[in-house]
């Protein structure tokens, strides 16, 4: 492997001109609901209502997709069951024993928002709808949700069918973070083996460095989008529930993001200075910053540390911006002494 450069940042304190990322809620939200989370770090750049239970159409089928990734050989020819024909809803019109692969029908999950084809993924995953609503409640509790249930793979109404933007945010970041998932849900326009689909997410054609995810609607559950969007080495995934104007109101709250705060990344072999001796962060260090204020980056040796060899624990990285710790994180010799 080649070796990378290292650069020593000493003990004192550095200062920046950076921020930490803080949490806003704006008041001109259209939305019942919404929230905006960095990819990487989950850190909140802006919320509004963003625990309320609320029905979330067919944004549920992020969960759907997910688990068929993971779980699933996406080139296996399947047959249509006679459950996924003529589901209510929005469709992409399968036919009884009709021959389809997982692939097109995870495209034409989250391209056309098809519920047939949800059904059909459903039952082919888990032996039926019920018991792969079992997998997506399971799968909602290991991600982290605190505040979702899912009764269908679809998002059709059911007073037992709800989430929250924070909980849908998690939801969303967790998916974008595998690359089938993001490859699918980017795709403006696609042609398989045995249908092809464009993509109903006007977010992809409108907005700059758009990359995902899923549109939703029911009478119920009124507009929801979830977006994400990648500027300048950051990620934003906004989600709004029950908003009029989606489109639009995800727009403004990513400009918003875009332009307030910034990623920060550390590599694991950027060295510091503690002590004379020199250190560095055991894996790499994200954390998102607003671009108006200063940080300042300090480095706190440990006292009385004797015969250091490579590896041991010898200062402490603290990242803070004016009399507010962002983080703190150990730092390791990279030397003997």
């Amino acid at each position: 492997m080649a070796k990378k450069s290292l650069f020593i940042i000493c003990a004192a304190t550095v200062v920046l001109t950076l921020a930490l990322g803080i949490r806003t809620a704006n008041a001109e939200s259209s939305s019942k609901a919404e929230i905006a989370m960095e990819l990487s770090t989950g850190a909140v750049l802006e919320e509004s209502n963003a625990d309320q239970k609320l029905p979330m159409a067919s944004t549920t089928k992020i969960m759907t997709a997910i688990i068929i990734i993971e779980e699933n050989d996406l080139d296996e020819v399947i047959v249509v069951p006679d459950a996924a024909v003529g589901v209510e809803g929005s469709s992409i019109y399968l036919k009884k024993e009709e021959q389809i692969d997982v692939r097109d029908l995870l495209y034409g999950l989250m391209l056309r928002s098809g519920n047939d084809s949800a059904a059909a993924l459903a039952i082919h995953n888990g032996g039926s709808v019920e018991n792969f609503v079992e997998k997506m409640n399971e799968k909602a509790k290991e991600i982290g949700t605190v505040n979702t249930h899912f009764t269908n793979p679809s998002g059709l109404p059911d007073s037992e069918h709800y989430t929250t933007a924070r909980d849908l945010c998690a939801i969303a970041r967790y998916a974008m973070q595998n690359s089938t998932f993001r490859e699918v849900v980017s795709t403006k326009s696609y042609k398989g083996k045995f249908k092809s689909f464009s993509n109903k997410n006007k977010m992809l054609y409108n907005y700059d460095g758009a990359n995902g995810i899923k549109t939703g609607y029911t009478v119920k559950a009124g507009r929801c989008l979830v977006s994400s969007a990648e500027k300048s080495g950051m990620d934003v995934i906004c989600v709004v529930l029950n908003s009029p104007d989606m489109y639009l109101r995800s727009e403004q709250i990513l400009d918003n993001c875009f332009e307030r705060y910034k990623l920060v990344h550390v590599d694991e072999n950027f060295a510091f200075m503690s002590d004379k001796v020199l250190c560095k962060l055991s894996k790499p260090l994200n954390f998102v910053v607003e671009k108006t204020k200063n940080l300042n980056i300090k480095v706190v040796p440990y006292e009385n540390l004797k015969n250091i060899k490579v590896g041991d624990l010898v200062a402490k990285l603290e990242i803070s911006t004016q009399n507010n710790l962002i983080l703190s994180e150990n730092l390791y010799s990279i030397i003997s002494r």
